[in-house]
């Protein structure tokens, strides 16, 4: 959930009262916000970089505030104020208008660029308005944008110019890095793209987007009629074209990999800023011209409609209120609606791109009511609630483990390829693992499969603690199953490693006697052990855990190949079982 930074002052400014600290909290609970923080910059600072780093810095009072994830209108001060004057019934809900495109500002697209960022759109802002505070809020929106649905830069970067200090029309083309050559922003001298890109590799902020297109044989580049660099995305913008104070035309263009998270963006900009233009809440869109000569008007500024049912808005929400009060209260949430025989037609505005269902419809309606104000009402379905057998059993059992000197551990229900496969002397294609589509780190590449790797790596990160040392986990692990719906299937586990002066295999060995005790299992009976192999544990030194004639897990000697990958140095063993045949 983005967090946003909003000076108090400016705020209460803005809302034309002000409130104290108590009320502002309720206000924004009222409308689904939270105010997370009350501090200073100075205080932020001092806390992240020590007392020498407010020697300076403004005491201005500032409110952190938690948006929800799907809220882009509200990454702002603009967007803030605006919501909650409409919230308050202080404003009418902006009705964003459309200037007609000028061929002079087209952006066009070159074949080349379907290599690396294949998708652009543009939009220009006229007759803007910049105060210091508005300016910071615009680049502070971008940095929040970056962060959240851009996905750090990956799906979509937004460049935005001064329109007088360029000539359209604009090409977005994709060249080899010793082709491209400007003044990167706030730099004082041209420099390539590869010098750039060495330049950055330390920079504090800028050296996490360098990887997007390192390794790419082309990168993106945006030019004017004149063939002046505006910007290489997702990287820098060109010095020359920069906003300033002074900037009275702002032209902004958005790269992406994602189309339809570039028009989100782009809508979010402008209607976020076209309140300081001239004209307000008036956007003059752009021709994007495709590689094979097609275009697109941008930015859309789409109005939809949707269409939700009276009695199932009360239904759901637990309220009994007619047509017009609901649309009433959606107007509060900046959803304009029409109350016409038990239906209402709410049009959904472009900022309002959280919007995909009825369901969110419902949601604004019952924020809109007040959560505190739905009446309370019992239950219409009659049950009783219990703890899953499996959860009470894993209960017991972590107490029995705990009475027998064995300390819990909680390991990542994500791992690398090689901590289930390599480092245990199988092959990847051996293992059943459900592996992540786009993993992050090398750390988390698959879901695991067992819980004896996890186990092993907390040793390896506690020797310095004295011998020995026994630990166990209760988890659930996943493995492929074709039968079941998902193709994968949860399995609750137990798994107790032993790590001493010698393999101490008895210990895990009593350990695994005792629990079956308790469970009631009488040994050679019901459980026994059988002769196994098993490339994580040492030949001779192994056995699989028969239940009723089915293997349920293994016990044994860890490989010294095992414990070496693992960078362990003292004998281990450990017993893993399935737990569910118990429940």
């Amino acid at each position: 959930m983005p967090t946003i930074s909003v000076k108090r002052d400016s705020l209460f400014a803005a809302l034309g009262r002000s409130y104290t600290d108590d009320e502002f909290q309720e206000l924004c609970f009222e409308f689904g916000l939270e105010l997370d923080e009350v501090t200073t910059e100075k205080q932020m600072l001092m806390k992240e970089q020590g007392d020498q780093a407010g020697a300076g810095v403004s005491e201005d009072v500032l409110y952190r505030i938690d948006i929800p994830a799907n809220r882009y209108d509200l990454l702002c001060l603009e967007g803030l104020v605006n919501g909650l004057l409409v919230f308050q019934g202080k404003k009418a809900p902006p009705q964003y208008q459309i200037k007609k495109y000028e061929d002079s500002f087209s952006l066009h697209l070159t074949p080349t660029t379907a290599q690396i960022r294949p998708y652009a759109v543009a939009a220009v802002l006229r007759g803007i308005t910049f105060t210091k505070e508005s300016y910071d809020s615009f680049i502070d929106l971008q940095d929040k944008l970056h962060q959240n649905i851009c996905r750090k830069r990956t799906l979509v970067a937004i460049g935005t110019h001064d329109l007088d200090t360029i000539k359209g029309p604009f090409v977005y083309d994709a060249l080899p890095p010793n082709e491209i050559k400007f003044k990167a922003l706030n730099q004082q001298k041209e420099m390539t793209a590869n010098e750039l890109m060495e330049l950055y590799s330390s920079h504090a902020q800028l050296k996490q987007y360098l990887g997007i297109i390192r390794d790419s044989p082309v990168y993106p580049v945006i030019k004017d009629k004149n063939g002046v660099v505006l910007s290489m995305p997702p990287i820098i913008n060109g010095d020359h074209s920069k906003i300033t104070l002074n900037t009275k035309n702002v032209f902004i263009e958005c790269t992406a990999t994602d189309l339809t998270k570039a028009i989100v963006v782009l809508d979010t900009i402008v209607c976020m800023f076209s309140e300081y233009c001239t004209n307000m809440y008036e956007v003059q869109q752009c021709k994007v011209f495709a590689p094979d000569g097609t275009y697109e008007l941008y930015p859309k500024l789409q109005f939809r409609d949707e269409i939700i049912n009276v009695d199932k808005a009360n239904n759901y929400i637990g309220i009994d209120e007619d047509g017009d009060k609901i649309a009433a209260l959606l107007s509060r949430m900046c959803l304009t609606a029409k109350h016409e025989n038990s239906v209402l037609t709410v049009r959904v505005p472009p900022t309002r791109h959280d919007v995909i269902h009825a369901c969110d419809l419902y949601e604004d309606i019952a924020i809109a009511y007040g959560y505190n104000n739905i009446p309370r009402r019992p239950s219409h379905v009659v049950c009783a609630g219990g703890q899953q057998p499996v959860n009470k059993l894993t209960e017991q059992l972590r107490a029995e483990c705990a009475n027998a000197g064995y300390t819990e551990a909680l390991t990542f229900t994500l791992c690398s390829r090689e901590d289930v496969a390599t480092k245990l002397g199988r092959s990847i294609e051996e293992v059943p693992a459900v592996h992540i589509s786009n993993p992050k780190t090398l750390e988390f590449q698959v879901v695991r499969t067992l819980l004896l790797p996890g186990l092993l790596k907390t040793l390896a990160a506690n020797k310095k603690m004295p011998l020995p040392m026994k630990i166990f986990e209760i988890s659930d692990v996943v493995v492929k199953d074709d039968k079941a719906e998902t193709g994968a299937r949860n399995e609750r586990r137990i798994c107790a490693v032993y790590s001493g002066r010698a393999g101490g295999f008895q210990f895990v060995h009593g350990l695994l006697d005792r629990l079956l005790a308790l469970l009631a299992i009488p040994w050679r009976t019901a459980y026994s052990l059988r002769p196994a192999e098993d490339p994580a544990y040492f030949p001779g030194r192994c056995a699989e855990v028969m239940l009723h004639g089915d293997a349920i897990g293994k016990i044994g000697v860890i490989h010294p190949n095992v414990l070496a990958a693992f960078e362990l140095t003292n004998p281990c063993s450990a017993v893993e079982i399935n737990i569910e045949p118990f429940v």
